[in-house]
């Protein structure tokens, strides 16, 4: 337990911020609300001498808990900085923290994300419920305790079915099934991996995209609609796609992100969703524009980095803006699509080294915003790790079909070699 002791009872907009410094990117926030004058207090797990100077000098106070996914623990920390501050808002941005800090909100009176909507932003299927009441278009699902009901539920929709973790987030732990062997065999690995109820829900055709959105007291005050180029399950299933997705800057106008952003929309009211980052998942084909779920929280794999880019603002700072100062600071200037494509080692092992990044460089320099590529002899990670786990470029260019055909280029032209 740690607090700076020169820091005095201080006025201002008081921020409690969730696990400071671990994923990396979370140092993001905390400097992004400290730049617009909020004071900034961490609750983590690391020991105060790990978070980093930059951190440390960010923040006004910090608590260190043995784990911020415990109620209680957390519930002491807050407490400890009420009794010398007023706090006006705790912020958690990783999916895992965000309904412990909304029952740490509601125990310690701090408005913010309740532990409704957080749960209905959480739980796959009691989301999708509240939203078929409320007539959002989704797909038919259940959550299911046991092998029986799941055979009863494919029995009633058809094959093919989609299962997944109640709670989650990403693509982590969901298989497609496409008939009753398959079916049997993700529901033993469910229950070699101690699940005792999972979601099971219609498998919806067509091209799969996400709307993000900050929020203010219901309404969006800045929004992006983004594609993956293919799919999320066919992604992470195949080490020769090199997998992109891409945000886009037609939104305005355009009747089609009209229909995406009045979908956005109906979802945030009728969750109750307040002021938050959300990123809502959708499909689009045969059967027209369906949701598919939703986290009160912003996106991962450096979708805000894309859209700061993509916007001439730093979104990072917007998101601060909003929480502290109830406003938005910039509009965002649609000047760029921009995306990034996920470059696959050739087999798993360690990094060998790299083939075509010097013709890259030469044919899109200007347009290229960065590049990671892990050195030789760094060891790989499996396809399912996601866009971000081993290589990949990102670029931006005035018109979307361009950083399409770009990013298409790269994933031919640049080859990851591993063994």
């Amino acid at each position: 337990m740690t607090f700076t002791p020169s820091t005095p009872r201080v006025g201002g907009v008081n921020i409690i911020f969730v696990e400071p410094s671990f994923p990396a990117n979370q140092r993001r926030f905390v400097h992004a609300l400290a730049s617009v004058g909020a004071n900034v207090y961490g609750i983590g797990e690391s020991d105060e001498g790990h978070l980093g100077e930059d951190v440390l000098g960010a923040l006004r106070g910090y608590y260190r808990v043995g784990s911020v996914t415990d109620v209680g623990q957390m519930v002491e920390a807050v407490r400890y900085f009420q009794e010398k501050v007023w706090i006006d808002a705790l912020e958690a941005t990783v999916e895992a923290h965000t309904m412990p800090a909304a029952h740490v909100r509601e125990a310690c009176g701090i408005p913010g994300t309740s532990v409704r909507t957080t749960w209905l932003c959480r739980d796959k299927p009691s989301m999708k419920e509240a939203l078929r009441q409320a007539g959002v278009p989704t797909a038919a699902s259940a959550a299911v305790d046991s092998a029986a009901e799941a055979r009863d539920f494919a029995a009633r929709v058809g094959y093919p079915l989609i299962l997944k973790p109640r709670a989650g987030a990403g693509a982590q732990g969901t298989v497609r099934v496409d008939d009753a062997h398959e079916l049997e065999q993700a529901l033993a690995g469910y229950g070699r991996e101690g699940a005792t109820s999972i979601a099971v829900e219609e498998f919806v055709e067509g091209h799969e995209g996400f709307y993000d959105t900050i929020t203010l007291d219901g309404e969006v005050v800045h929004d992006w609609a983004t594609h993956y180029y293919p799919n999320v399950l066919e992604a992470m299933r195949h080490r020769w796609i090199s997998p992109q997705f891409i945000t886009t800057n037609r939104l305005d106008g355009n009747p089609f992100y009209a229909e995406v952003r009045r979908l956005g929309a109906r979802v945030i009211e009728a969750l109750g969703i307040e002021t938050s980052a959300t990123h809502m998942e959708w499909f689009y084909g045969p059967k027209g524009l369906k949701f598919s779920e939703i986290g009160c929280r912003p996106p991962g794999v450096g979708a805000w980095d894309l859209y700061s880019a993509a916007n001439d603002v730093d979104v990072y700072r917007e998101w601060a803006h909003v929480i502290t100062h109830r406003k938005p600071e910039q509009q965002l200037s649609r000047a760029y699509a921009a995306g990034i494509v996920a470059l696959r080692p050739d087999q798993d092992g360690a990094i060998r080294g790299y083939s075509g990044i010097d013709e890259i460089q030469s044919r899109y320099g200007e347009w290229i915003i960065d590049g990671h590529f892990p050195p030789e002899g760094h060891g790989t990670q499996a396809v399912e790790a996601g866009y971000m786990a081993n290589a990949y470029v990102r670029l931006r260019h005035p018109d979307y079909d361009t950083v399409r055909a770009m990013l298409d280029d790269v994933g031919r032209t640049v080859h990851v070699h591993a063994g």
